[in-house]
């Protein structure tokens, strides 16, 4: 475009600084990161995890979630995730899925209920169906999924590293197994970005109001509490790893952090300690006397009842030095530290939330 002639003006001046914008400068939106069983144990302490960093973050689950301060912009969803729709909605245009869903009942439920399987298998079949079309462009969603340590069966050796064949013993182990490898079949297929963590023993105080830990070590220390004996089913010498449940989130926002080098596989997670579960109970009920005052409950030997399974009489430890080295991941907090909290927090009925 022609401009016509300027009368001649001041000479020109030096060229001053840009101008400045006004108001805040516009953020670019974070990974939408959803999370499936939200509330649970282990969901509401990745949730509140999650909270911490710059992104979106969609908390799932059938019952209400209440909101984790931080920086995460967060989204509540209550859903019912067996129906496809729902689950559909729940999980659309997500970066990055965290499937964390667990039937009623945990364990015992997968032999007795039929919608367990519904849960446990039927969930991540319909999921990986909805993410990503086996054709398209883009990189396919991440699915990190949670599975257990015990999918291995009778452990054939002390530690497990995750390289043992699988023969699982309990339809909760067979159901975790099946999920897993419908996700494992997925990735290859180039659906989605497939990572499974198998957990070992987690226990710690919950991450929110509702999200109780139906582990071993907060069985014992509500005994301990009531002034009840701890009681094993053998003779105190069967180890297992234990994991407080604030570093297995970490673990799974390590995954988040280095999906690459974990894509297409399963990695187990653990202290490698392999905790004598007799020095456990005497180490809650210490714990539990040091808050109550009260002499500490007697750690006696009983015989097991008909339902346990033959995994609960085995010794479990974990090597998980492959994902430490794929992640820089390692456990922070330790056994009496993590069962102090534990007593703490059932004692006074407070969540880890109500202590930020």
């Amino acid at each position: 475009m022609n401009h016509p002639p300027q009368a001649p003006g001041p000479p020109p001046q030096a060229p001053g600084p840009p101008p400045q914008a006004v108001g805040p400068t516009p953020q670019v939106p974070g990974p939408l990161i959803t999370v499936l069983g939200a509330s649970g144990f282990v969901g509401s302490a990745v949730v509140r995890a999650l909270a911490q960093r710059p992104v979106r973050l969609r908390a799932v689950a059938r019952r209400p979630v209440a909101p984790v301060p931080g920086p995460a912009e967060t989204t509540v969803v209550t859903a019912d995730l067996t129906d496809r729709a729902a689950l559909a909605e729940a999980v659309a245009g997500s970066d990055a899925v965290i499937h964390l869903l667990l039937a009623d009942g945990g364990w015992r439920a997968a032999g007795t209920d039929p919608g367990a399987e519904r849960v446990n298998v039927g969930v991540m079949r319909d999921l990986v169906g909805l993410l990503g079309p086996v054709t398209g462009a883009g990189t396919p969603p991440l699915v990190v999924y949670g599975g257990a340590a015990s999918q291995v069966g009778v452990p054939p050796r002390e530690p497990l590293d995750g390289s043992e064949p699988d023969h699982p013993g309990t339809d909760y182990d067979r159901q975790k197994l099946t999920a897993e490898r419908i996700l494992k079949q997925a990735t290859a297929d180039g659906r989605v970005r497939g990572i499974s963590l198998r957990l070992p023993t987690v226990f710690g105080e919950s991450a929110a109001p509702g999200a109780a830990d139906r582990g071993v070590v907060s069985a014992m220390a509500r005994r301990a509490l009531a002034g009840e004996p701890l009681t094993m089913w053998h003779d105190g010498t069967v180890r297992r790893d234990l994991v407080h449940v604030g570093d297995v989130a970490a673990a799974f926002t390590a995954a988040l952090d280095h999906p690459d080098a974990l894509v297409g596989g399963h990695w187990l997670i653990g202290a490698g300690r392999g905790d004598a579960l007799g020095d456990v109970f005497r180490l809650v009920a210490r714990a539990t006397s040091e808050h109550t005052g009260r002499p500490p409950v007697a750690v006696v030997s009983v015989d097991p009842p008909a339902h346990a399974p033959a995994t609960d009489f085995h010794s479990v430890t974990i090597d998980s030095s492959p994902f430490r080295a794929a992640t820089g991941w390692h456990p922070g907090t330790s056994l009496p530290e993590g069962v102090r909290r534990t007593v703490a927090a059932l004692a006074t009925g407070t969540s880890a939330a109500e202590h930020l």
